[in-house]
């Protein structure tokens, strides 16, 4: 009978424990003068008992910036082996025949693994680029178009060269660029704000402010793409002579020269937020699903085939989520997650994908560590007025959790977002 007695005395203590965590939790939401100034939402989901334990505005839609690339990762895992396809090739008498798949890393500033080039370089074959029909625009519905300027937001295209842009920097007193065809197409202009380099926007050229170039200087803008540009650029990286064969469409038996590991590309996209490599990505998954490069028609068989089953419609408009059009609601961030954990059994390899609270990536200036490891690994998020992380927590009980964590509509108060946001997630952390 005593033991009876004491049996119901603990889980009625353990009820109470639990309840007042809970109240604390939304005491913390609730009471939050930095949250409450602007429009947030949260999920909380226990991935041991698999169910959801807690919510505010768990249904509501959001723009989730770049917690969009979680589904850009779910996609390449479901699409993509473990390397890219860099280039497709087919060989004709005396004549090499590629075409682009989309691949992101061709002559890559971090992530180009030479093999591509190497291949082109020392084929005895003549070089004939044969360049795919892209009925798509070079920018996604709900980009920004004043950000032309800025190195998150290059074109998008079939086969993509030195990332899509012309990184310029100061060796020695000189402005050097690579590619180095771009050097003759930038001029010296009077400037009101110190040394810059700004391209014009509907063309290829640069002007150069005439201030003093400073000690160290380097910078990277996006270029305007074309078929023709990438034929020269790839002539003199190469060497050597390559002909444009406009119209020649692409057999369905062809040999491909693979390029990088998936996982690394991946890891990149995810741990330094990449916009570039994450549409980039969406169009290889296009090229392997419909040999044809329309991320329209992908997203669309990604939201037929998996996404049509969460508990609420997303509406997605890019890959990188640059868009402001994007919109999702928490939950079905959190139906996400479990859909990653499905196609990455591997828990550790899964974490990987994520930056890691005070360890790596977006998430290296954030959080704390507990017993000298991470104990939050989330993609976060961040345009105007934006700031989101999704992904998992470990309590330090040992529990395990998926979140989203959204705020949409806060206006200069970034710093004080992010501040909330560990102040909650640490109490997770210690009390649940």
């Amino acid at each position: 009978m005593k033991r009876r007695i004491f049996s119901l005395l603990f889980f009625a203590f353990a009820f109470s424990t639990e309840a007042q965590q809970f109240d604390t939790l939304s005491s913390l939401f609730s009471q939050s003068s930095v949250l409450n100034r602007h429009f947030y939402g949260f999920s909380l989901y226990d991935l041991d008992e698999n169910k959801y334990v807690y919510g505010v505005r768990d249904e509501a839609r959001f723009t989730p910036a770049s917690n969009t690339k979680l589904f850009t990762l779910f996609q390449s895992l479901k699409h993509l082996g473990d390397s890219i396809p860099g280039l497709a090739y087919i060989v004709k008498g005396d004549s090499l025949i590629f075409w682009g798949t989309g691949d992101p890393t061709f002559l890559h500033r971090k992530l180009d693994s030479g093999k591509v080039f190497k291949f082109l370089s020392k084929t005895r074959y003549k070089l004939y680029y044969a360049p795919a029909q892209v009925l798509e625009t070079a920018y996604r519905n709900g980009w920004a178009a004043e950000d032309y300027q800025n190195d998150f937001q290059p074109d998008i295209t079939s086969f993509p060269i030195y990332g899509n842009t012309v990184r310029f920097r100061n060796v020695r007193g000189n402005l050097l660029a690579i590619p180095k065809w771009f050097e003759t197409k930038v001029s010296v202009k009077p400037g009101i704000a110190g040394f810059d380099i700004i391209r014009h926007a509907h063309e290829n050229y640069f002007d150069m402010t005439s201030y003093r170039m400073p000690a160290g200087f380097s910078t990277e803008k996006p270029f305007i793409y074309n078929e023709h540009l990438f034929v020269e650029l790839l002539r003199d990286t190469l060497k050597r002579e390559i002909e444009l064969l406009s119209g020649y469409s692409m057999p369905s038996q062809v040999r491909y020269i693979y390029s990088n590991s998936t996982r690394n590309v991946l890891r990149e996209m995810m741990l330094y937020s990449d916009n570039f490599l994450a549409e980039q990505l969406n169009y290889v998954c296009s090229f392997l699903q419909f040999n044809q490069f329309n991320a329209l028609k992908m997203r669309g068989y990604m939201n037929e085939n998996f996404y049509q089953s969460f508990s609420h419609k997303i509406d997605l408009h890019d890959a990188s989520g640059l868009s402001f059009y994007n919109k999702v609601t928490p939950n079905s961030m959190i139906e996400l997650l479990l859909l990653l954990r499905g196609a990455v059994r591997d828990e550790q390899m899964l974490l990987g994908y994520f930056p890691a609270g005070r360890s790596s990536g977006t998430l290296r200036n954030m959080y704390t560590l507990h017993k000298g490891k991470p104990f939050i690994w989330a993609k976060t998020g961040t345009i105007s007025g934006v700031y989101a992380q999704s992904g998992f927590l470990t309590s330090a009980s040992g529990k395990r959790y998926a979140f989203s964590f959204m705020n949409n509509n806060h206006v200069d108060n970034l710093k004080a977002v992010k501040g909330e946001m560990v102040k909650i997630m640490t109490f997770i952390h210690h009390n649940f």
